[in-house]
């Protein structure tokens, strides 16, 4: 409940510009100090035998103290300047302690978090202006041990110090949140670049090799090339499919889930079967999860582009534990040699399979190249 009540205050406050939270809080501190119960408040840097009576001319300093806190975040030194050059005035002409003088260390404070150019410069300034005001306070004849100007200074420069660790703080805080996006961003990419990888590279390979398979048999085999040419048709749509669920990821003003619409396995291996691959599908039912649907069509297109005809097997296995799916090709060390160059996607795989805490494997076998995969069997996403 608390918790609500906090945020159902704190909403509409920070939704204000920073020039009207901190002119709230110019005025709240003019206000303290015309309170009568906020009479001897304040901060002095020494205490003199007699005060001056407050006059019309000590009311225009309490103002000039506290008006400029409305700059304190936008313009540090706007605020800071005239706020300190008030203060000494009123200090050096004895008037009496004021709760607006609390607009010092406020200030001070807003120079650290804020001001983020010549700040040493500004640091000796500031050092040099409080020695001279220090002496001409001596000479107006202030009371109290010379360590206490010491002490004063200290209590300043805590402010002062404070301010630019909470700086600190922010720019690191800041730069987390950038190097957060960052990393964001680039594995988003770097999910994008898979994608656009598998889809374009199985569904390429398939038409390109239909289309050469069409124009050897246009003449021999109408019946054949018209064959080719529909499956042709075919995977150039499936591949817009694909790509269109992939461009509605990236598009978010589309509601669209986070897997591209890969389709079942079987229809995959059908439309390799349709290449001239000779496939043998082996599993014992059950689904796959989206990595492993790419694991198989990477692999069929490596079959397809290094060892066209060879005898190809895919193998899927459940277990209580994890979900296997193994594609051998029996073929020349032409199909292991190309397949392992294909690194990219072989690569983008074993990222993939990774991704769900599962293992990949992939390399050459004595007569052929084998891809193998496996994911927990929790994994809950799939193709």
């Amino acid at each position: 409940m608390w918790e609500s009540a906090r945020r159902l205050v704190l909403r509409p406050w920070r939704s204000l510009d920073v020039v009207t939270r901190d002119a709230v809080l110019a005025a709240g501190l003019l206000l303290v100090a015309y309170l009568p119960t906020a009479s001897g408040l304040g901060m002095d840097l020494a205490e003199f035998s007699a005060h001056r009576p407050a006059d019309v001319f000590a009311t225009l300093l309490i103002v000039a103290m506290c008006l400029p806190l409305v700059l304190r975040r936008v313009a540090p030194i706007l605020c800071a300047a005239p706020a300190f050059l008030a203060t000494a005035i009123h200090q050096s002409l004895t008037y009496p302690r004021t709760a607006a003088s609390l607009a010092v260390p406020i200030a001070l404070y807003s120079l650290g978090a804020y001001q983020l150019r010549h700040r040493r410069v500004l640091a000796v300034a500031l050092t040099a202006a409080y020695a001279v005001f220090a002496l001409v306070i001596a000479q107006r004849g202030a009371t109290g041990p010379a360590f206490s100007y010491v002490t004063f200074y200290a209590v300043l420069t805590v402010a002062f110090v404070v301010g630019d660790w909470m700086r600190r703080q922010r720019d690191t805080a800041e730069a987390l949140r950038t190097a957060s996006v960052a990393a964001a961003l680039a594995a988003e990419r770097a999910v994008i670049a898979r994608e656009l990888h598998d889809v374009v590279t199985h569904h390429v390979t398939a038409m390109v090799v239909q289309a050469d398979a069409a124009a050897f048999l246009i003449d021999a085999k109408p019946q054949k090339a018209a064959e080719s040419l529909s499956t042709v048709s075919g995977t150039g749509r499936q591949a817009l499919t694909e790509l269109r669920a992939l461009l509605q990821v990236i598009d978010p003003a589309e509601d669209a889930s986070r897997e591209p619409a890969a389709g079942k396995l079987e229809d995959l291996i059908e439309r390799t079967r349709a290449m001239g691959q000779p496939i043998e599908f082996v599993t014992d039912g059950g689904d796959v999860v989206l990595a492993l649907h790419r694991v198989v069509q990477e692999a069929l297109t490596n079959a397809v582009k290094y060892a066209n005809g060879c005898p190809t097997v895919v193998r899927v296995e459940h277990s209580t534990s994890a979900v296997t799916v193994e594609v051998t090709t029996t073929g020349t060390a032409t199909m292991a040699g190309g397949a392992a160059s294909s690194g990219r996607g072989l690569t983008g795989l074993r990222e993939r399979v990774a991704a769900f805490g599962g293992s990949f494997e992939a390399g050459p076998t004595a007569d052929g190249f084998r891809v193998r995969a496996s994911v927990p069997a929790t994994a809950e996403v799939a193709a």
